[in-house]
């Protein structure tokens, strides 16, 4: 398991190590470079002193120009001296450069340094240093032509722009420490505001909050969460509206098979009449749990995978079939507007009968003397239309219809309209309701 860091401390962490990798890869390549250059610099001033000094041995300084040598290097500041050693390291001459600063240099080199195979080395002589090369004599055998360069001031010069940029990379980690602190609890801050929000609706405060942080990224959060937490109180109240409901109307059914049964029992009542309400009563406690059970399940199958080519037209016949004897009892009458041809969709026959059937059934609820039913194509397009000659619906509960456990006037238990338009919406239909005369309930299958 991966080590959990706070975020205040991962900040801190990232920031400096990510400054600190700078200012070192910088630090870094400065060192190099300068050392690099004067590598090369003095390489060059030892090869040209070497060169006029071996000249100036042999007699012939006056057939050639005069060579860069005697110039001081713009980098390095200084020009290149040189003097003959012999072998046990004594000074003989000097070739040119100051007398004293050669003898110093001859005294600290000995016989043991006099190695002529070394492309140059770095001699210190009190706080002065000297890049120094050696070679053979051209004219006087067990001699060395010793040449040298003062290279204090540029080594100078880059230690002290090393001891500015240690500064700045302290600096640079003390400035990294503050901010990441404050970026830490820029960030910490809000997390830990948004956690205990959290936690509050976990613990079922659904209450929203009045959050607003300076990251657009957070106070997003923050608003989807307020939404989320409106959500889930809506659903709450949705849900205990529901139990209510539910209550209600199984405390009915319950109450007249207990009366009927014990009507029978006592001989009160004339068994085989009291046995056909309980049984009556039984098919609407069980068509209320299979209504329940079924809003459950809405959405978690796949009806695509057991569908069949179903007429819309045998199916709303065989519904208003299985109400008839509603509809007779209260005087209501069905008209069909029905298309000539099979009206074909792919849709499982016990989807289709619990849609259509429960708009029926709320469509005889609400009318008063007539439901008309409508099944035609138009165009690409499937349109079922059910409609009836009630009230209509109020304009306060127009727009709740459709939620699951909402129970308008004269509703039943709240789900039966919440199972349309979710049967509707799983086979990309659109179930929409307005007032024309009455309810209309319109569903619009796309082709």
């Amino acid at each position: 398991m991966r080590r959990q860091l706070r975020i205040r401390t991962r900040v801190l962490l990232t920031l400096i190590g990510l400054t600190t990798a700078i200012l070192l890869a910088v630090g870094l390549a400065f060192n190099l470079t300068v050392r690099g250059t004067i590598r090369s610099r003095v390489t060059s001033q030892l090869a040209s002193v070497s060169e006029s000094a071996s000249f100036d041995r042999r007699g012939m300084r006056g057939q050639h120009q005069k060579r860069s040598d005697e110039r001081p290097d713009r980098l390095i500041g200084s020009m290149g001296s040189a003097a003959v050693l012999d072998k046990d390291g004594s000074l003989i001459s000097v070739l040119r450069g100051d007398e004293d600063a050669a003898r110093s240099l001859a005294d600290s080199l000995g016989i043991i340094d006099l190695d002529s195979s070394v492309k140059y080395k770095m001699i210190s002589v009190g706080e002065d240093q000297y890049a120094v090369s050696i070679s053979d004599d051209p004219v006087q055998k067990d001699y060395y032509l010793v040449s040298f360069v003062d290279v204090t001031a540029i080594l100078a010069f880059a230690s002290r722009v090393n001891t500015v940029l240690l500064v700045i990379i302290l600096s640079a980690i003390l400035l990294s420490v503050l901010l990441s602190r404050h970026f830490a609890k820029a960030f910490a801050e809000p997390v830990q505001e948004l956690s205990a929000f959290a936690h509050e609706i976990g613990d079922g405060n659904f209450n929203t909050r009045d959050l607003c942080f300076r990251d657009v990224e957070f106070t997003e959060l923050a608003s989807s969460m307020n939404h989320m937490a409106s959500q889930l109180q809506e659903a709450k109240q949705k849900q205990e509206t529901f139990f209510q409901n539910v209550s209600h109307e199984l405390r009915t059914p319950l109450t007249s098979i207990r009366g009927n049964a014990e009507g029978s029992v006592y001989g009160i009542m004339e068994s085989q009449s009291a046995a056909r309400v309980i049984l009556e009563e039984s098919d609407k406690l069980g068509g209320m749990v299979e209504d329940i059970l079924y809003l459950s399940r809405i959405g978690k199958e796949a009806p695509k995978a057991v569908t069949e080519p179903l007429d819309l037209r045998d199916v709303l016949s065989l519904c208003v079939s299985e109400q008839h004897a509603e509809a007779e009892r209260k005087g209501i009458l069905f008209r069909f507007g029905f298309a000539k041809e099979p009206v074909i969709l792919n849709i499982r026959e016990q989807d289709a009968q619990r849609l259509f059937g429960n708009l029926i059934s709320n469509a005889i609820r609400y009318a008063k003397a007539e439901v008309r039913l409508d099944c035609l194509t138009d165009n690409d397009h499937i349109l079922v239309r059910i409609a009836d000659d009630g009230p209509g619906i109020t304009s306060e509960d127009m727009p709740h219809i459709f939620d699951r456990f909402y129970k308008g006037e004269g509703g039943k238990h709240g789900i039966g309209l919440a199972i349309a338009k979710s049967v509707a919406e799983a086979y990309h239909g659109e179930l929409t309701a307005f007032n024309d005369g009455g309810a209309v309930f319109e569903i619009r299958f796309h082709g």
